[in-house]
């Protein structure tokens, strides 16, 4: 049986074609047995009514509009040639049921208009002698609730076909958003590491080439000092790999790593592990904490650090041989301040704006991004005195 359902879901023109068939055998059969009725010149009639009544049946899911007016047209026919009802009109039915549900607005207007006027004329046209006015109008009536039926059950089922329709329409652009919107956070993703990857490479390997220089100008009149040098590149290039590490490894997704260390993010008690790597480096740090230490939000943390390591980094690269810097956290009651300045030569803010002296980092932009994501304020540009200075505020809680 299923097998049969499914067959005749795939092919509704058969399933129509038959009940045409049955339709016009009925009918032509029950004219032309002698109970019918039926004289030979009404026979001549019937069949072409029938043809075309059945006609209308088998294909009305093809052609809606046109058949509803092929069964109009065959009523009126009936009525001028006085071809009494006959059970080929069950497709007047079937038509009024099919426009309403699947055709076009205007159609479906026309079959409610001819369906409620369809058993009116004929019961006016053919009346039964032996019942009174009053009977007949009230047959009238009783007739026209079929095609009043099948309009309304026709025009239910278009609704809910566009309301359904109207959901998947949704689903789908929901499910379109759903892509956007993961595409628009992988893309920011992306962004995110690509700043922690600049800021890791821009700051060890500015450390790891002042090292190097200042190994290679002592190496042989103080090899203690190169010795040592070599150490802290050695150290800060560890340091960096693993950060790089920990930060590529957000790429590989739909991996599980199962083995590698990844380093925590950075956070406010690392920086002044970075402030004394500065330091070994070449670049003279005044590193100072005001207020009560406390734990702080890990995206509040990670800021605070990369805008410390930025600006450090910023300092060796303009600042000049001679410049020195100083670093201030200050602990407030819903958040956490830094100033970052430095008395060197200086460069240009566009410079810092562009990210460095190749234009390609991300610099004093990057400090917004990461400032911004936090809902904290960041204030940056010369010293009045000679110098840069970079002031941050970072509340505990995201502006609303």
């Amino acid at each position: 049986m299923q097998r049969l359902y499914d067959f005749l879901r795939r092919h509704p023109a058969w399933v129509d074609g038959f009940w045409a068939f049955v339709l016009f055998g009925i009918s032509v059969l029950g004219a032309a047995t002698p109970e019918g009725g039926r004289g030979t010149d009404q026979l001549a009639l019937i069949v072409p009514v029938t043809l075309l009544l059945s006609l209308v049946v088998a294909l009305r899911r093809r052609m809606p509009e046109r058949m509803l007016v092929l069964a109009a047209a065959t009523g009126v026919l009936q009525l001028v040639a006085d071809v009494a009802t006959l059970p080929a009109n069950f497709a007047m039915l079937v038509i009024v049921y099919t426009v309403a549900a699947t055709g076009a607005r205007w159609a479906s207007r026309f079959a409610l208009t001819g369906g409620l006027c369809a058993a009116p004329l004929a019961q006016l046209r053919w009346p039964d002698e032996s019942t009174s006015t009053g009977g007949n109008i009230a047959m009238a009536i009783f007739q026209t609730v079929p095609f009043a039926l099948a309009w309304v059950l026709g025009d239910s089922i278009r609704t809910r076909r566009a309301y359904f329709a109207q959901l998947e329409e949704r689903a789908a652009r929901l499910e379109k958003e759903r892509e956007a919107q993961a595409k628009v956070a992988v893309a920011a993703e992306r962004a995110r590491i690509a700043r922690e990857l600049h800021d890791v490479v821009a700051h060890n390997v500015s450390v790891m080439v002042v090292q190097a220089d200042g190994a290679a100008y002592v190496l042989d009149t103080a090899p203690d000092q190169a010795k040592k040098a070599l150490e802290t590149i050695s150290s800060t290039g560890r340091q960096a790999l693993a950060e790089m590490r920990r930060l590529l490894g957000v790429l590989r997704t739909g991996e599980h790593q199962e083995t590698g260390e990844y380093v925590p993010q950075p956070d406010v008690q690392q920086i002044e592990e970075l402030v004394e790597q500065c330091r070994e480096a070449g670049l003279p740090v005044d590193f100072k904490i005001e207020g009560t230490p406390r734990p702080l939000p890990s995206g509040v943390e990670l800021t605070a650090y990369r805008i410390v390591q930025e600006a450090l980094t910023n300092t060796r690269k303009h600042g000049g041989p001679n410049a020195g810097a100083s670093v201030r956290l200050v602990y407030f009651d819903d958040g956490l301040g830094l100033l970052v300045e430095d008395d060197g030569k200086g460069a240009p803010h566009e410079l810092y704006e562009e990210g460095g002296l190749d234009g390609q980092g991300h610099g004093l932009i990057g400090m917004r991004e990461r400032v911004g994501m936090v809902g904290g304020t960041l204030d940056a540009g010369p010293r009045p005195g000679g110098g840069f200075r970079i002031s941050a505020l970072l509340p505990l809680k995201p502006a609303p």
